[in-house]
């Protein structure tokens, strides 16, 4: 596979286009004296996110029939709910869950 330089540019391009929004946040924030509502409002964002992410994954949409729960999400989503009760980390929640859904791919 061969990348001319036009390819090259547009992935650097993409790349410097999404970190910026990533990123630049973090840079005009850190400076500054939040009010502890607004801190306690942001640590709720995660948490939004990635309940938006496992809802969407969890639902059916199909064009032809109702709306139907996808059974290899619900039994991927039952241990990683478990991990996030026990150990109350994102990072291993996550990690979990990724793990039980490659696993559940990989075997049926």
């Amino acid at each position: 596979m061969s990348v001319n330089t036009t390819i090259f540019w547009i992935i650097i391009g993409c790349a410097f286009v999404t970190l910026i929004p990533r990123i630049l946040p973090f840079i005009i924030v850190r400076n500054i004296q939040l009010p502890p509502i607004a801190i306690k409002w942001l640590s709720f964002i995660p948490v939004c996110i990635f309940t938006a992410l496992v809802a969407d994954s969890l639902i059916n949409k199909e064009v032809d029939s109702l709306i139907s729960m996808d059974w290899n999400v619900i039994l991927a989503l039952i241990p990683t709910i478990l991990t996030a009760l026990y150990t109350k980390s994102m990072a291993i929640t996550v990690v979990v869950g990724v793990v039980c859904m490659a696993g559940i791919r990989f075997f049926m």
